[in-house]
């Protein structure tokens, strides 16, 4: 049975992970929404992504009851491994991924989150790492991840503790971009989506590269990649429509060329 529902739709991709009650990210999981990427990829139709959980929880952690039989493997690095593989391969996506978060996004469904490239949360959202309360740490890149959206002492207390945030709170830190009521959470998500896939795709494919540099290069080389890539759009199709339809006072309608 599918575990990650996904539809298109105005070229957003709407992905939704359904498997209730805690939407827990199973290996299942974890491999099916790299088959979802896959798909995404071979289509090249979607220019925004929306990713969600069904139910009550966008994520409520990982499959604790699979931990069991996951035990008795003596591979536990090639666990972290694979989770971890898949989470970069989502942020380093040159589609944007919007997180929609409600309900709750603990351990690997907050790693997950964070791996997105924004995060839009319900104000009563849960969102922490309760790994340690099993005797075990965060194994999909959570102590690399947490610390460079909430700083290394809030990082430090939400881990040890176990204490998870509010979706208010994780807007203050820094870990949510955007905060909203449950009702619309669904809505602004789709709205942002909306827009983001409205925009040109070669500049968008390219502003998606160039911000992710800022992670580990310095701003000559981001500034050097900047002009190159500002050179290859500037005389494209899109371009050109763009500065036409300011000058016309109209919407632009862009062809992704």
């Amino acid at each position: 049975m599918t575990t990650v529902a996904y539809h298109l739709e105005n070229n957003v991709a709407y992905v939704t992970i359904q498997s209730p009650p805690a939407n827990a990210l199973s290996t299942k999981i974890i491999q099916e929404l790299g088959e979802i990427l896959d798909r995404i990829e071979q289509e090249k139709a979607a220019k925004a992504i929306v990713l969600s959980g069904e139910g009550r929880f966008f994520s409520a952690g990982a499959d604790i009851k699979e931990f069991v039989s996951l035990q008795e493997s003596s591979d536990y690095r090639k666990l972290a491994e694979n989770g971890q593989n898949l989470f970069l391969r989502l942020e380093n996506f040159p589609v944007p991924v919007i997180a929609a978060i409600h309900g709750a996004a603990l351990g690997g469904g907050l790693e997950l989150a964070m791996a997105c490239h924004i995060r839009i949360v319900t104000e009563n959202a849960k969102l922490g790492l309760p790994e340690l309360t099993l005797g075990i740490i965060p194994g999909f890149a959570g102590t690399q991840r947490l610390p460079r959206y909430v700083g290394k002492d809030k990082a430090y207390e939400m881990i040890l503790t176990g204490n998870p945030i509010t979706g208010k709170e994780a807007y203050h830190y820094g870990l949510a971009t955007k905060v909203v009521e449950e009702n619309e959470l669904h809505n602004v998500a789709k709205a942002m989506a909306e827009r983001i896939a409205s925009m040109s795709k070669p500049a968008v494919q390219r502003v998606m590269r160039l911000v992710a540099l800022t992670e580990n290069e310095p701003i000559e080389k981001g500034m050097t990649e900047e002009a190159i890539a500002f050179s290859e759009v500037f005389g494209n199709e899109d371009a050109k429509e763009g500065v036409q339809a300011f000058l016309e006072k109209r919407k632009p309608v862009f062809q992704d060329k």
